[in-house]
């Protein structure tokens, strides 16, 4: 197709959904072309996107569009990505060093995705652009945030400002540090979404969402990466461990449950953004792997820059799915119970199941690992698949006495060398720039599914999310 056919077929669209001439032909001519230096690009693409947004917001909102009107968004929103695509290629280091004054400031990824807005107008949606579609079903929204996907995408993307913002997410958040002395003081904090106390020589770290049989969701993400940093500083653990609490759930209630996943129900009605992926697999998940950074020491590698890291035990009660399942990747010790098992519906949710893909042949070879998360083989924690992730194997109604035992065993002759081991092997196994370039191209992907028709087919086929309540 030529750029002139490509035109006409534009004008098209946007002239079967009533948008008008003059506009539509200035939006058009506007289109920039090849970048050139940052300054003029910045204002040149900045305008055009003014003008998409301007057109875009003459059209109802999504779930009032007819067909037409339907196919003219989707042209207006088509092209204002590919520009940001190409501003992105040439300026995206030249953005990132705005917003943190040439890498000497570290600023968090769920900031950074708004503060952008402020750099470059109209590269990603502003916050209260965000804002006006919190809590909107996901099937009604626009999709603005696929804009901080390629934002992202092109942040990892680059060594030397993928390898800051992967050092900014891994060191301890203000909220940790004010809390630390509450746990020296009284052995415990509780949060919203998890809370961590000191058992014997163990920082232990509990999930807790009951209603949701403890999955994670944007109420409990801030506790539970909180907690992860509480464990990490104090002082007092040399190992920790990781479980779920006691969840309400009537086929499980007064039990432990590991965890669920990502909370479906909030993801159907719109309560997860899409940051949130990136948040919490930058910060306590890799946390847990990477141990916390220091804001004035060299980018946390295993070349030189250190880090306040002890091994992690999982305590696996009742099952492991989806994100809790990935968590077990990065853990020293799996500890499972004899009839608790684990799976990876991401693809049944129309999402990608985290670090999965990059870590899970590690475990279990490239076959098991592409019938786990492409075709949902659920591996029983007790059959030689299951235990290719779970070092352990206890009878149910035992794990308080095989935690205590495993701790003691880690411990007796204490963790000296475990902060050493564990870099050696992430040298061989993920390096940081491995992580970062996987999150690199992970960021832009996982924008798209989020806002895939095929995520709410799958979520109202699989999982009949439209009759539950959030």
């Amino acid at each position: 197709m030529t750029a002139r056919e490509s035109d006409a077929a534009a004008v098209e669209y946007l002239a079967a959904a009533g948008l008008p001439a003059r506009e539509v032909r200035d939006w058009l001519q506007g289109e920039p072309g090849e970048t050139t230096d940052f300054p003029n690009d910045r204002t040149k693409f900045s305008a055009y996107w003014q003008r998409s947004s301007r057109l875009l917001g003459r059209l109802p909102g999504k779930p009032r569009r007819n067909v037409a009107e339907a196919a003219a968004a989707r042209t207006i929103q088509e092209r204002a990505r590919e520009a940001r695509v190409r501003f992105l290629r040439r300026h995206g280091e030249a953005v990132y060093d705005a917003l943190t004054v040439r890498r000497s400031r570290f600023v968090r990824i769920e900031e950074l995705v708004t503060r952008a807005a402020g750099v470059v107008g109209g590269l990603v949606p502003t916050a209260q652009e965000i804002a006006a579609e919190d809590g909107i079903p996901q099937r009604d929204k626009d999709g603005l945030e696929i804009d901080q996907g390629l934002f992202l995408t092109a942040v990892l993307g680059s060594e030397r400002c993928g390898r800051h913002l992967c050092h900014a997410m891994l060191l301890p958040r203000p909220e940790a540090q004010e809390l630390l002395p509450q746990l020296e003081r009284d052995g415990k904090v509780e949060l919203n979404g998890a809370s961590v106390h000191r058992q014997g020589k163990a920082a232990v770290v509990t999930q807790n969402n009951p209603r949701f049989l403890n999955a994670e969701d944007q109420t409990s993400l801030d506790g539970a990466e909180i907690c992860v940093d509480l464990a990490l500083l104090d002082a007092k653990s040399e190992i920790a461990v990781m479980r779920g609490a006691v969840v309400e759930h009537p086929k499980y209630k007064g039990r432990r449950v590991f965890g669920a996943g990502i909370n479906l129900t909030h993801l159907y009605h719109g309560r997860i953004p899409f940051v949130w992926y990136l948040q919490r697999d930058l910060g306590w998940v890799n946390k847990v792997y990477r141990g916390l950074a220091l804001a004035d020491d060299a980018a946390p590698d295993e070349f030189g820059g250190q880090s306040i890291e002890k091994p992690w035990i999982a305590a696996v009660e009742a099952f492991a799915i989806g994100g809790h399942c990935q968590a077990l990747l990065v853990m020293d010790y799996v500890l499972a119970e004899k009839s608790a098992f684990l799976t990876l519906p991401a693809r049944k949710e129309g999402i990608i199941p985290g670090a999965a893909n990059m870590r899970l042949p590690r475990f279990t070879g490239d076959r098991i690992a592409r019938q786990a998360i492409q075709y949902e083989k659920r591996l029983e924690c007790d059959s030689p698949e299951g235990r290719l992730i779970c070092d352990e194997i206890v009878e149910t109604g035992t794990m308080d006495d095989a935690i205590e035992r495993v701790v003691t065993g880690l411990t007796s002759s204490g963790v000296v060398s475990a902060a050493s081991n564990r870099r050696a092997f992430r040298i061989t196994q993920e390096p940081l720039d491995t992580f970062r370039s996987y999150f690199a191209v992970y960021a832009r992907e996982q924008a798209y599914c989020h806002f895939s028709p095929a995520l709410i087919g799958n979520l109202e086929r699989y999982w009949n999310a439209q009759s539950r309540q959030p």
